[in-house]
């Protein structure tokens, strides 16, 4: 049985949800991390990639500047930091310098690969829309890495904080 209610009461039941990072690197050469939890695969041929970011937020400028970036999905491990880059802007601080995560360059784009993460996908700008109130980035992946530890675990939000696992764990602990 359904019954009517707001959006938003409806939509806290996606959740769990993978949480991402895109790394952009702006005009001096620095690298801005920031954390998504709207992203999806669009297409397999070509390898696209779409994420969301809010029109208000610097990395939404950087992205439309670069016309490339970096994504990534962290593992388990790297929650802290995944909150940190999600509450603080690049405009402000190097959130690299503030909280480093192990880089290594990538091979495709300008930009680096975050060395422990699940994956990485270097991705070149395929087309951008306004949403409301985000920016949908369409990256077409132009190479993609995958860490060797098939241990690692992604990481997921649960709205109100990270967890680790795998999201069929994760049903009974909204």
């Amino acid at each position: 049985m359904q019954r009517p209610v707001r959006f938003e009461q409806a939509i806290a039941r996606k959740y769990p949800e993978g949480v991402a990072l895109a790394i952009v690197r702006d005009e001096r050469g620095v690298d801005n991390p920031i954390t998504l939890g709207w992203t999806m695969i669009t297409s397999q041929r070509p390898p696209l990639l779409a994420m969301a970011v809010a029109l208000t937020h610097h990395s939404r400028e950087l992205l439309e500047n670069a016309k490339e970036f970096v994504l990534c999905f962290p593992n388990h491990e790297m929650a802290a930091e995944c909150l940190f880059y999600g509450t603080h802007s690049g405009r402000d601080l190097n959130k690299f310098g503030e909280r480093p995560l192990r880089r290594m360059p990538a091979s495709k784009v300008n930009g680096i690969l975050l060395t422990d993460a699940v994956a990485n996908f270097e991705c070149t700008l395929y087309s951008q829309m306004v949403t409301g109130d985000h920016m949908l980035f369409v990256g077409q992946v132009e190479a993609a890495h995958m860490n060797e530890d098939p241990s690692l675990q992604r990481l997921y939000t649960l709205k109100t904080g990270f967890v680790m696992g795998k999201a069929s764990e994760m049903e009974g602990s909204r």
